[in-house]
């Protein structure tokens, strides 16, 4: 339903100028509401008609006016059919402000993400920040737009106009219109409420509007392979090289606690040598948080890599495939392998932190120091895994003690 809109003319009679004009005013009426704004014209009070709003007579002055005033009138108008298909309500003073410039385009919210996404490509081209979290941020931005248009029923939203309810119905929204997983639903309202941060700190809003809000991302169980398992893996059947070759990386991030991307990234430069000892280590940022990695390669590392010198002409160490096909054909190995589990590749990263490093007794500050974490409660996480299984581990064997302690009596070790 449109709203009614009007735009008059008026003298302000009681402020004569010494030429012995006066100012031409303008009023916006949007359903009820009014802005007052300066046309940046004067004219003698004889040559004004009140009724019609405009000046009178044929003279150069009284022809020059009008023509003017129409000019402001159809930019106004202009303004004013914008907001409406823009935005969810129009005002008198936001057409008045977008009228006399005072509206900036970036103070709405698809503008201010759009703005968002250029710097962010260009800091993904320098290297500066990964891809694949680029490909979620404009997964986010796809599901902002459609909850604009079915909620709604606008393309756009001002920054102004976002509610405290605003974050708490896109998360209903995300829930469940897209039956996304509760995680992924922490995840995707991240980068709303940091666009409104920063529109706080760019002046754009005085105040943040989900102060109130809460969301917590859920503990989800850290998948790893057990000692057992990691052998089976070492000692797979006889397989085709693809396969072997898939195998190998997985046991090299395994022992060496590279996620996928910081794998596909290493390089023959990467590869340093202590000249202390020998030792043959790697040296490298991880891309997802440009934290630096020191890791020495244990012997299974150093085999796997000796295996496949010279397969890749370009600097690289390993020729990787691509991340499905490595996912693809890791899970058909893992069924050769007789190891049953929903097997991702970042589950090798956790086999480094858990079995190889935390079980074998590393101090909890080195294993950080070696997957390149940020801040040491990442790093905990494992280190409550391993509590947990050591936890099951010791119940088990409580239980298999049960038929001994039948037979322990008060006075035993009296």
């Amino acid at each position: 339903m449109r709203s009614t809109f009007s735009v008059i003319f008026y003298l302000k009679k009681d402020k004569v100028r010494k030429d012995g004009t006066s100012p031409i005013m303008g009023r916006i009426t949007v359903d009820g509401t009014q802005a007052q704004f300066s046309c940046k014209l004067s004219i003698e009070p004889n040559l004004w008609g009140v009724k019609g709003g405009r000046a009178v007579g044929k003279s150069v002055t009284a022809r020059e006016t009008n023509r003017t005033l129409d000019k402001l009138r159809a930019a106004i108008t202009r303004h004013y059919q914008e907001i409406m298909e823009r935005d969810s309500f129009v005002t008198a003073e936001k057409v008045r402000n977008a009228f006399l410039g005072l509206e900036y385009r970036r103070q709405t919210l698809i503008k201010a993400y759009d703005l968002f996404l250029e710097d962010y490509a260009k800091k993904v081209d320098c290297c500066m920040k990964a891809k694949s979290t680029l490909y979620k941020y404009n997964a986010v931005y796809d599901h902002l737009k459609d909850f604009l248009q079915s909620h709604y029923h606008v393309s756009d939203i001002a920054l102004k106009e976002i509610l405290p309810t605003f974050i708490t119905d896109f998360e209903a929204y995300l829930r469940a219109d897209c039956r996304l997983s509760p995680n992924t639903v922490w995840l995707y309202t991240f980068p709303v409420r940091m666009l409104l941060h920063k529109a706080v700190e760019n002046g754009w809003l005085m105040r943040y509007p989900f102060a109130g809000y809460e969301i917590h991302k859920e503990e989800t169980e850290k998948g790893f392979l057990t000692k057992e398992e990691l052998e089976q893996l070492i000692n797979a059947p006889k397989m085709n090289f693809k396969r072997t070759f898939i195998r190998d990386l997985f046991l090299f991030c395994a022992f060496t606690g590279l996620a996928y991307i910081d794998l596909k990234n290493l390089r023959e430069e990467n590869i340093v040598s202590n000249p202390l000892d020998g030792s043959v280590w790697i040296h490298t940022y991880r891309q997802k948080t440009g934290v630096e990695t020191n890791v020495r390669l244990l012997d299974i590392p150093l085999q796997i890599m000796k295996k496949y010198k010279g397969l890749c002409d370009d600097g690289r160490v390993f020729p990787v495939p691509s991340y499905n096909s490595c996912k693809m054909i890791l899970r058909t190995v893992m069924k050769k392998c007789c190891i049953h589990k929903h097997i991702t590749w970042h589950m090798a990263r956790h086999t480094m932190a858990t079995v190889v490093c935390l079980s074998n007794g590393m101090p909890i500050e080195s294993v950080s120091s070696v997957l390149g974490h940020k801040c040491i409660s990442s790093t905990q996480i494992y280190a409550k895994i391993t509590n947990e299984k050591l936890n099951k581990e010791m119940n088990i064997l409580s239980e298999k003690l049960a038929d001994i302690s039948e037979f322990v009596t008060s006075e035993t070790f009296a």
